[in-house]
C-alpha cells in the first residue's frame, strides 16, 4: 500500500511527486507479483461477495418465524456499515497518512450509501437474479461519469460492449405475457435499481479523482467511507423510526442476529478487498471484477434459491456476460504509445 505524505494541498510538481512515488511502488512488482495481487484481489472479492449475495438473498426474501419479512433496509445497511468501519480501523496502518479533503469523503459516502440502500430496496419488489443483473451494468455508468467529469478516453470497443450489455439486459427485463405477447414491465424496483446505477457512477467518479490526486490507502478510504455512511444511516434510523421497529423485530426473532453476523463478516472481507483493488488497480477493474461475479450468483440464486429464468432471460444473461468478458479480455490489451510516459492505469481505462 502506498502511504501519503500528509500534505493537505496536492497541486503542481507536489502532485507529480506523488504519482511518480505510486507508480514507482506499483510499478517495480514483477509480472508473477502484480498477476498475484490481481488474482488475491479477485479471488477475495469472488469469495466473500458469494457468501454474502447467497445472505443477503436469505435474509431480505426470505420469511422468518410466524411468516414475517425482514424489510428493514436501513438497519441492515448500518449493520454492515458498522462491522467494515471496525474492520478498516483494526487493519489500517498506524503510519498511514490520508490526505484526501474530508468533504470529499462524505459526498463520495452519501452516494455510496444511497446506493447501497436503493439496491437492498430493490430486493423488496424484484427477484434476486433481476438485481444482481440489472447491477451488472455498473461499467456503464462509470464510463459515463468517467468521460462526463473525469474526462477519460474510451475507445470504440468498449461502447460495443456497453451496447451489448444493455441489449442484454433489456432481454432480461422484457416478461412474456400469456398468448406469446411482451410487455416491459418497469415499477419501483426497476426504479430504485436506476438510480442505484447512477450512484454508482457518481461513487465511481469521485473515487477516480481520489486516486488521482491524494494519496490514499485501500484501508483509509475503506474507513472514511463506512464512518460517514454509519453517521447518516444513525441519524436516518432515529428520524424515519425504523430504529425502534427494527429492535422489535430482533426481540421477535432474534436468529436474525446471526443471519445478519454472517453478512457483515462476508461484507467485510469483500469491502476490504474491494477498497485494495481501487487503491491498487481502479474502480473500472474493480467493477469487472464484481460485474463477473454476479454471473456465479445468478447460477446459484437460480439452482438453490429456486428462481427458474426464462428463455429469453437466459439469452439475455449470455449476452450481458459475453459482452462484460469481452470487456475484460480487450481492456488487457494496450494501445500504441503514442509518445506518453506510461501510465498505471492504461490497460482498464
Amino acid at each position: 500500500m502506498v502511504v501519503g505524505s500528509g500534505d493537505e494541498d496536492v497541486t503542481g510538481k507536489n502532485k507529480a511527486a506523488i504519482h511518480d512515488d505510486v507508480n514507482h511502488h506499483l510499478n517495480a512488482r514483477t509480472l508473477a507479483q502484480e498477476a498475484f495481487h490481481f488474482a488475491l484481489c479477485a479471488g477475495g472479492i469472488l469469495v466473500f461477495y458469494f457468501l454474502f449475495g447467497i445472505q443477503q438473498e436469505r435474509i431480505t426474501q426470505g420469511k422468518y418465524d410466524g411468516g414475517e419479512k425482514f424489510t428493514y433496509t436501513q438497519a441492515l445497511v448500518f449493520f454492515m456499515c458498522v462491522a467494515n468501519t471496525i474492520v478498516a480501523w483494526a487493519t489500517m496502518s498506524r503510519t498511514a497518512r490520508d490526505n484526501v479533503p474530508k468533504p470529499m469523503y462524505m459526498v463520495c459516502s452519501a452516494s455510496y450509501l444511497l446506493a447501497m440502500i436503493t439496491s437492498n430496496q430493490a430486493l423488496q419488489y424484484l427477484p434476486y437474479p433481476t438485481q444482481v443483473l440489472a447491477k451488472s451494468c455498473k461499467p456503464i455508468p462509470v464510463i459515463i461519469f468517467g468521460v462526463l467529469f473525469a474526462h477519460k478516453k474510451y475507445e470504440w470497443k468498449k461502447y460495443f460492449f456497453v451496447v451489448m450489455i444493455v441489449v442484454g439486459v433489456m432481454l432480461f427485463l422484457y416478461k412474456e405475457k400469456k398468448g406469446g405477447q411482451t410487455q416491459q414491465q418497469l415499477g419501483i424496483g426497476e426504479f430504485l435499481l436506476l438510480a442505484s446505477l447512477v450512484l454508482d457512477g457518481t461513487t465511481t467518479s469521485i473515487q477516480d479523482r481520489i486516486n488521482k490526486k491524494y494519496h490514499r490507502t485501500g484501508q483509509t478510504m475503506m474507513y472514511y467511507m463506512n464512518l460517514y455512511s454509519t453517521f447518516y444511516l444513525t441519524v436516518g434510523l432515529l428520524l424515519t423510526g425504523e430504529l425502534m421497529d427494527f429492535i422489535g423485530f430482533v426481540y421477535r426473532h432474534p436468529m436474525v442476529l446471526s443471519d445478519m453476523a454472517i453478512l457483515a463478516v462476508s461484507s467485510c472481507g469483500g469491502q476490504y478487498f474491494i477498497f485494495k483493488t481501487i487503491a491498487e488497480f481502479s474502480p473500472l477493474t474493480c467493477s469487472i471484477i464484481t460485474t463477473t461475479r454476479k454471473l456465479f450468483t445468478i447460477i446459484i440464486s437460480v439452482i438453490f434459491m429456486n428462481h427458474p429464468l426464462t428463455e429469453r432471460q437466459i439469452y439475455g444473461t449470455v449476452v450481458v456476460f459475453t459482452g462484460l468478458l469481452l470487456d475484460a479480455y480487450y481492456s488487457k490489451v494496450k494501445p500504441p504509445a503514442q509518445n506518453k510516459p506510461p501510465q498505471r492505469h492504461s490497460h482498464i481505462s
